[in-house]
């Protein structure tokens, strides 16, 4: 089965270990997944089973949605729950609603953010959170991040439950922790719930015992990849295609009326043969339709 899953992932596993029994329930050759979820953390991940796995960088670029519940008044070394408390503040001095508001404020819109040492980046082949349990720390460059959007859920301290709508790339844990700091008394990430990726959102979703039988959990590659903008291409358009050659937008009239110049800006496009097959993923530049990957 060439499918995508949405998986209800539990907590106290990693994503590699959900994709290994996601593999063995549908007897798949081959299965990954489209965006890591840390083991304390919950819900929505896409696994890819077999040819979906072509796919799985188109649908880890897409953005995010998370309930996350912070901690304030203690930090850890790994921003989480999971972590040794490396420090303690007190809360008795902290505004509540107003400095809270304040501060989340501060950090919503394109930010910078340093990657934690509890993380898969790796240096010279060495992810970091195996240095991080040796005990070294690495200077991390800091990474421009979009957080669409950080709405407060409620607040009994010392917790706080907060919606955050981002990008890919966005730490979770390390917001919690840079909020703590700015608000000057420490916090950590208690827990986390991905609610949607994309058009993939947790009501959707299945858990282990369900994937096999609930089907709206389930994908082909073509609804997988709905969210791109779908091009058909008649036959002579197609035949180059086929051969790697890119084709002059110019040669979908009512496509490029339809559609700005801005959208066709470095912008992906679902292929289809003269028959609606699909057999790729474009990508639009210099107005022409450059093949980015075969899917048969």
């Amino acid at each position: 089965m060439n499918i995508v899953i949405n998986l209800n992932k539990t907590k106290d596993i990693s994503s590699q270990q959900a994709v290994t029994r996601v593999k063995r329930l549908f007897t798949a050759k081959k299965a990954g997944h489209a965006g890591t979820l840390d083991p304390i953390a919950t819900g929505v991940l896409l696994i890819c089973l077999n040819k979906a796995t072509k796919i799985a960088r188109f649908l880890s670029d897409l953005d995010k949605e998370y309930i996350v519940k912070l901690k304030l008044g203690e930090s850890t070394d790994t921003y989480d729950s999971s972590g040794k408390i490396t420090a303690r503040g007190e809360l008795s001095s902290l505004n509540l609603y107003s400095s809270i508001e304040k501060v989340l404020s501060r950090f919503t819109g394109q930010i910078e953010q340093v990657p934690p040492m509890y993380s898969a980046i790796k240096v010279s082949g060495k992810p970091l959170y195996k240095l991080a349990r040796q005990g070294v720390a690495i200077e991390r460059r800091p990474r421009k991040i979009n957080i669409y959007s950080i709405d407060i859920l409620g607040i009994d301290l010392p917790y706080i439950d907060i919606k955050v709508v981002c990008s890919k790339g966005t730490y979770i844990r390390t917001l919690c922790h840079d909020i703590g700091n700015e608000l000057g008394v420490g916090a950590h990430m208690h827990s986390l719930v991905r609610t949607r990726i994309g058009n993939f959102k947790i009501n959707d979703s299945a858990s282990e015992e369900e994937i096999q039988v609930k089907a709206c959990a389930q994908y082909s590659i073509d609804l997988a990849l709905s969210h791109l903008q779908e091009v058909v291409f008649d036959e002579n358009a197609y035949n180059k295609a086929k051969n790697g050659l890119p084709v002059n937008i110019s040669l979908f009239k009512t496509l490029e009326k339809d559609i700005s110049e801005k959208f066709f800006s470095e912008r992906y496009v679902r292929l289809k043969s003269p028959d609606k097959r699909l057999f790729g993923i474009g990508k639009i530049q210099d107005k022409e339709i450059k093949i980015e990957r075969f899917l048969n």
